[in-house]
C-alpha cells in the first residue's frame, strides 16, 4: 500500500495539541510519575442527580434505543426554548429555531458547511479555540484571524476590523465570550457592536457561548440583541454548565432559514442522538436549579480559582482576577523565551499538566492557561508541588 497517500487537506492541520500531549502524559504516569492535570476544561463533577435518574429510567424503556430525528425531539428542543426564555429572556420557536448536536463542536463543522465555500474567508480569533481554524482548514475556507489583546479586555477592535482587514469575501466570524482562553467577560457592549458588524458588512456571527454560567451569576447570550437573530447564531453547551461533557449534548438557535440550512449538513452526516441522553438533558434544562448553577458553577469554581490563582503567582505570572469561565489565563514572565519553555518545566519538575498559550494563537504565546476542573485537594497539591521548584 505504499502508494496510498493521504487526502490534501491534512498536510493543512496537526494532530489536536491535546491529544499528542495526553499521549505523553500517559507515558509519563504509566512511568509512576503520577502528574496532575491542569490543563483539559472537562468538568470533573456529576450531572444533577434528577438527568442521571432520567437517563436510567429511559434506557429501561424497549421503544427508546431505536434511531431518533435529527432535528432532536419535541422534549428536548421545548427544554432548550424554555432554558434560553428563562436566563437570558431570549424566546425561540423550539420547532424552527434551534437545532440540537452532538457537541458544539459538532456545530463548527456543520456551520462552516452550511455557510461557506472553498476559498472564501472566515474571520477568527487570536487568540482563539483551536477548532475554529482547523475546521476551517480542513474544509478549504481561508482563515483571517483578527487580533484580541490584554489592553483591550480581549474584546474585538472593530475599528481595526473595518479598516485593516480585507473583509471581501468574508462569510462567517467565529466569536467565543465569555472568551476562552483568556476569560474576558460577555459584554452587552461588544454583542451590540458584533451585531451591527454583521449588519453592515453582510457576514454572519457565530458566538460559542458554553461557558456563559461559569463564574458568572448573570449568563447572557448575544441573541438577547436586537436584530441579532437575523444575522447571528449562537452555540451553547451542556458541557461545562451542566457537567455533561461526555454526553456531547449542545446546540445552535438562530433564524429559522439559517436552522434550515444547517439541518439540511446535519441530516446527512448523523442518524440523531440516543433517545435516554435527549430526555436525561431535557431534564437537567428544565429542574436545573438556580441554586443548582450558583453552586455547581459559581461557588466551587471561586474557590477553586483562588488556588490557580496561587499557582500563577507562585511561577511569577500576572492575571487580571476579573476573568471568568473554566480556566484561568495568564502572562509568563519575561525570562521565558516562550509559554512552552515554562510549561515543560512545571510538567517534568513539578509533575503538573498546564496548557501553553501558543496553541491558541501567537497571541497567547506568552500566556498560560490553567484548568480549574480538579478538586481542591488536587489544586493544592499541585501548588505545593510548584511550590517546591525555585522558578
Amino acid at each position: 500500500m505504499s502508494n496510498v497517500k493521504p487526502a490534501e487537506r491534512l498536510s493543512a492541520i496537526q494532530e489536536y495539541y491535546f491529544s499528542r500531549k495526553l499521549k505523553e502524559v500517559s507515558r509519563l504516569n504509566a512511568a509512576g510519575e503520577d502528574i496532575i492535570s491542569l490543563a483539559i476544561g472537562s468538568p470533573d463533577m456529576p450531572p444533577s442527580r434528577q438527568t442521571i435518574d432520567k437517563l436510567c429510567q429511559t434506557a429501561r424503556q424497549p421503544s427508546a434505543h431505536g434511531y431518533q430525528p435529527t432535528a432532536g425531539t419535541p422534549e428536548l428542543c421545548e427544554a432548550m426554548a424554555a432554558f434560553y426564555r428563562r436566563w437570558y429572556g431570549v424566546v425561540l420557536d423550539p420547532k424552527s429555531e434551534i437545532q440540537p448536536l452532538i457537541g458544539s463542536k459538532e456545530g463548527i463543522l456543520h456551520i462552516t458547511l452550511a455557510f461557506v465555500n472553498p476559498n472564501e474567508k472566515v474571520l477568527v480569533p487570536n487568540p482563539g479555540y483551536p477548532t475554529y481554524t482547523s475546521l476551517s482548514k480542513i474544509l478549504g475556507a481561508q482563515v483571517v484571524n483578527y487580533d484580541l489583546s490584554e489592553v483591550d479586555g480581549w474584546q474585538p477592535d472593530f475599528d481595526r476590523l473595518r479598516n485593516d482587514t480585507d473583509l471581501e469575501g468574508v462569510k462567517l466570524m467565529w466569536t467565543n465570550y465569555p472568551n476562552m482562553p483568556t476569560g474576558g467577560n460577555a459584554s452587552m457592549k461588544t454583542y451590540e457592536r458584533l451585531v451591527r458588524f454583521a449588519r453592515e458588512h453582510d457576514i454572519v456571527v457565530v458566538n460559542d457561548n458554553p461557558y456563559s454560567f461559569i463564574l458568572n451569576d448573570r449568563p447572557v447570550s448575544l441573541l438577547q440583541i436586537d436584530g441579532a437573530k437575523d444575522c447571528c447564531i449562537e452555540l451553547n453547551s451542556m458541557s461545562k454548565s451542566h457537567n455533561m461533557a461526555g454526553w456531547r449534548v449542545g446546540l445552535c438557535a438562530s433564524n429559522s432559514t439559517f436552522i434550515s440550512w444547517i439541518l439540511k449538513v446535519k441530516s446527512n452526516i448523523d442518524s440523531g442522538t440516543f433517545r435516554g441522553i435527549q430526555l436525561a438533558a431535557a431534564e437537567a434544562y428544565n429542574t436545573n436549579t438556580p441554586e443548582w448553577h450558583h453552586e455547581y458553577n459559581v461557588q466551587i469554581y471561586k474557590h477553586r480559582c483562588k488556588i490557580a490563582q496561587q499557582i500563577m503567582a507562585a511561577l511569577g505570572c500576572t492575571f487580571d482576577s476579573r476573568q471568568v469561565g473554566m480556566f484561568l489565563w495568564g502572562r509568563i514572565p519575561e525570562k521565558y523565551a516562550d509559554a512552552e519553555e515554562l510549561t515543560e518545566r512545571v510538567l517534568h519538575e513539578a509533575k503538573v499538566f498546564i496548557t501553553p498559550g501558543f496553541i491558541f494563537g501567537s497571541n497567547g504565546k506568552r500566556y498560560v492557561r490553567i484548568s480549574l476542573c480538579a478538586n481542591e485537594e488536587k489544586m493544592a497539591q499541585a501548588l505545593s508541588r510548584i511550590r517546591s521548584v525555585e522558578w
